[in-house]
């Protein structure tokens, strides 16, 4: 019973001394780095032991305001901009995080330089969504919204932002402006 229970423990010892650990800038579905869907606010500083946290209430109306929380690198470097799923609450998750760094790669390495060839290459794409300045290329495999310039596009789509643009109208080379994902 001994043997096999000294057994056992090696066997699990084993197991988890060969998981890799995670990478802190890698991007999945549910997970940014150590960063989950269900982070609660207070918790952040565990997510990101080496960078700078901080906090920005921005009033939208009378009735209700948005904080964003934005996370910088130890050398001043803008990482990410979090919000919250309630504003001024240390136990609310975190419901969009807006990727400000190239740092952070998904694991088909796309990342915020990437350009929408990228992106075609490696997802399936949900919608594209036409807004006045910039268009919104939806991933839902990764729970992603790719923002690319509308300067980006060819003249006869940057202007009409009430016409349907499909994926063949945007140019490979298309950049990434930024991209969000949303829990």
């Amino acid at each position: 019973m001994i043997k096999k229970l000294l057994f056992l423990s090696v066997i699990a010892i084993a197991i988890t001394s060969c998981s890799k650990p995670q990478d802190p800038f890698e991007i999945g579905k549910r997970y940014i780095g150590l960063l989950t869907d269900s982070t609660q606010v207070k918790d952040l500083k565990l997510a990101f032991p080496e960078d700078s946290i901080t906090s920005i209430v921005k009033a939208i109306s009378f009735s209700s305001s948005s904080s964003q929380i934005e996370i910088y690198s130890n050398t001043g470097e803008k990482l990410l901009t979090l919000t919250a799923t309630r504003p001024n609450d240390s136990t609310a998750t975190i419901k969009t995080v807006k990727i400000e760094s190239p740092l952070y790669k998904t694991t088909n390495g796309i990342n915020k330089k990437s350009t929408f060839k990228d992106i075609k290459d490696n997802f399936k794409i949900n919608k594209i969504d036409n807004l006045i300045g910039n268009v919104v290329v939806s991933v839902k495999e990764i729970n992603a919204a790719f923002t690319i310039d509308k300067t980006e596009l060819p003249a006869e789509l940057r202007f009409d932002n009430t016409q349907t643009i499909d994926q063949l109208q945007i140019p490979g080379k298309a950049k990434i402006k930024y991209f969000m994902l949303h829990w």
